[in-house]
């Protein structure tokens, strides 16, 4: 099929909304503000709604971050008047099955929002319904959510019933939500631990990790008390994030959280957290542990890349912003982990840009001589390079974009090698991801997990392809999205 030239632009309009997509979520980064990422998104997202509103609803079958998500389905619910029927009917499938998967607080926060733009439209009460039918408990929702279901509620006029059947008993939610006080009990074993905490201190050890939190320093609790004994009622995250004051930690301690089941960029922020020390001495535990969950997120391709090279960047610009503290690095580390699992056994090599050799002991430092390690890669002779960096070569400036160029049209034409650039920072200057080279293709990524499945995407930046392949992939990924959430009732 012979591609026009705005057919060429359309697919290259898509691509940077995608990459923008997954990397950004607003808050500040390395070299950019947090002003100047929200309005390079709040752009992006406008200019690709309004021009090409099909793709911007199939984004959310992409692995597009849940900030971005969430607002995907916010502008498609606030723009409905915009879409055809058909449209219509598509885009609330797709956003039944993303809601299903979203942090249940995200969901909250997107009633919220779209209570302040004042939508209420039937079409969007009728999917917010569906969610809430859908939830496993609302008597743990109102005392853990109790403001966003309140709004629910209140303002998309929503029955306060799920479809299990496991609310509350009639009549008790509405009066906890609306008429706090005027029972002297409740059925619902939450909703009564909520009221008794006000008052009884062992109480609080009924409620959910955060809700207690609030509890206990209201009736004066130690903090390392509170930790240990409200310990069993913590999720996975909430006992990694706390077991240093409970004292898992520190050297000789009986218990800690089972790390082999944590996904892999959580747990690779969670080494870079640990001092040099402590990474050395506990050194089996979290290489295992990171091992285990890269060949869990390599699944059925561990092992199939064949001899697999890897550029990663460490140097002093990975350490991201406070509110992303480490988070380029920690994709880095994940990488590294993941890119050994899908490489044939005894066919991996990586070059971290500080040269260090030890990939438990990074740390973000120094400059970003890409170039020379680049080189270095390649000389390896692999069948892919993988490079995961933010696309600041500056040591010096230039050289990685230049060696990539010179190889790839002058002594890889016939591209034995696949080469691939991962970029985890969004440059909101740029409404992309910073490019090394025009002839190297660039993802965004914000997980490490997602690494196989944007190689595949990353392709598509190479410019050699236009919209109707980028469409036809879009469409393969939709369906098998809504297969899995609609069982294979999807007609």
């Amino acid at each position: 099929m012979t591609e026009t030239y705005s057919d060429l632009i359309a697919a290259e309009d898509v691509l940077l909304f995608v990459n923008a997509a997954v990397t950004s979520t607003g808050q500040r980064e390395f070299r950019s503000e947090a002003y100047q990422q929200r309005l390079s998104l709040d752009f992006l997202h406008e200019y690709v709604r309004v021009n090409y509103r099909t793709v911007y609803a199939a984004s959310l079958a992409l692995d597009i971050n849940d900030h971005n998500a969430a607002r995907v389905v916010e502008q498609l619910l606030r723009t409905a008047g915009e879409a055809s029927a058909d449209q219509k009917r598509t885009e609330g499938r797709l956003i039944a099955a993303r809601l299903a998967v979203l942090p249940p607080q995200r969901v909250y926060r997107l009633f919220r929002a779209l209570r302040a733009a004042k939508v209420g439209n039937r079409r969007t009460r009728a999917i917010l319904r569906d969610w809430l039918a859908a939830r496993p408990d609302l008597g743990h929702d109102a005392v853990k959510y109790r403001a966003g279901l309140k709004t629910a509620a209140r303002h998309f006029h929503l029955p306060l019933a799920t479809a299990t059947g496991t609310a509350p008993a009639a009549g008790e939610l509405g009066d906890f939500l609306f008429k706090p006080g005027v029972r002297p009990r409740y059925e619902h074993r939450l909703l009564d631990a909520y009221r008794r905490a006000h008052y009884e201190q062992g109480a609080i050890y009924e409620l959910p990790f955060t809700v207690a939190e609030g509890f206990a320093a209201k009736h004066g609790v130690g903090r390392s008390a509170f930790v240990e004994r409200i310990a069993p009622r913590m999720t996975r995250l909430e006992r990694l994030r706390t077991q240093r004051e409970a004292g898992a930690d520190a050297e000789g301690a009986p218990a800690r959280t089972d790390l082999s089941v944590m996904p892999l960029t959580r747990l690779a922020l969670y080494v870079l957290s640990l001092t040099i020390d402590e990474r050395v001495r506990r050194r089996a535990e979290l290489t295992d542990a990171l091992r285990t969950a890269a060949r869990r997120a390599a699944g059925p391709y561990a092992g199939t890349w064949g001899r697999v090279a890897a550029v990663l960047d460490d140097s002093y610009s990975a350490s991201g912003s406070g509110e992303k503290r480490r988070r380029p690095l920690a994709v880095a580390l994940g990488g590294h982990f993941l890119l050994e699992a899908l490489a044939a056994p005894g066919s991996y090599g990586a070059w971290w840009t500080s040269g260090r050799t030890d990939p438990l002991l990074v740390r973000p430092y120094g400059p970003t001589p890409l170039g020379a390690r680049v080189v270095d890669a390649l000389e390896y002779a692999p069948e892919r390079l993988v490079l995961v960096s933010d696309g600041w070569d500056n040591a010096p400036p230039g050289l990685a974009g230049e060696v990539l160029r010179v190889w790839r049209t002058r002594l890889d034409r016939e591209r034995r090698t696949t080469v691939v650039h991962l970029n985890p920072v969004y440059d909101a200057d740029g409404f992309d991801v910073r490019r090394l080279a025009a002839s190297v293709p660039t993802a965004g990524i914000r997980d490490a997990e997602d690494l196989p499945a944007l190689v595949e995407i990353a392709q598509f930046a190479e410019g050699r392809t236009g919209l109707a392949e980028l469409q036809a992939y879009l469409d393969r990924r939709i369906e098998s999205f809504l297969y899995e959430y609609e069982g294979g009732k999807a007609t």
